[in-house]
């Protein structure tokens, strides 16, 4: 069945007379060593679907494997993607150090976990956990901290207020004192925009 389209038409034809073309071509090439054809045609044919798989799945594997990285839409726009356990992550640069923050609008501080505080400069033990914080789990012990600089994308902060947790909780959150410092921030599909 032919498409409805002129071009789609076209394309079909092109495609068809391009495929007979090298159909013909073979077996001119190869006449008498058809065992010959058949393993080269069987190579070149999983060739042409290991690209068209590559070329299909690119954005998606790229998005899982790097949908913590924010990509820039403009001067003003980046975007993260949601990752398969449904969450957002945003790979920051704290005080020069990567650390992968979950994206949280229900915490209301930037908290560092004690293993990413430690990656990222402090001594998780000299601190002065004086700070009470309400988690899911209950109530929490935390350490107020200054970092240096925060990155994410192309956005850089300084001296940033943050916390460091007394250990009950085992990953970065990245919360709403950080947030708010965008003029906005929505969910599209599986996308979030964080906008200055």
């Amino acid at each position: 069945m032919l498409p409805d389209d002129p071009d789609a038409q076209a394309r079909m034809f092109y495609l068809v007379a391009m495929g007979m073309a090298i159909a013909v071509w073979g077996f001119w090439r190869y006449r008498g060593r058809m065992g010959q054809a058949m393993q080269h045609a069987s190579i070149w044919g999983l060739i042409f679907v290991g690209a068209v798989l590559a070329i299909g799945f690119f954005e998606p594997l790229q998005n899982q494997l790097m949908g913590d990285r924010a990509q820039a839409i403009d001067d003003r726009t980046i975007k993260l993607e949601r990752s398969r356990d449904g969450h957002f992550y945003a790979l920051i640069q704290v005080d020069g150090t990567d650390v992968r923050f979950i994206v949280d609008t229900g915490a209301t501080h930037i908290m560092l976990s004690q293993r990413d505080a430690a990656a990222a400069g402090l001594d998780p033990n000299s601190l002065d956990y004086t700070a009470q914080m309400q988690t899911a789990n209950g109530i929490a012990m935390g350490a107020p901290i200054r970092l240096d600089s925060v990155r994410l994308g192309p956005f850089l902060d300084s001296d940033v207020r943050a916390i460091v947790n007394g250990g009950q909780i085992d990953e970065s959150l990245l919360g709403m004192s950080y947030l708010d410092r965008y003029s906005g921030f929505r969910v599209e599909g599986d996308s979030l925009y964080l906008t200055r």
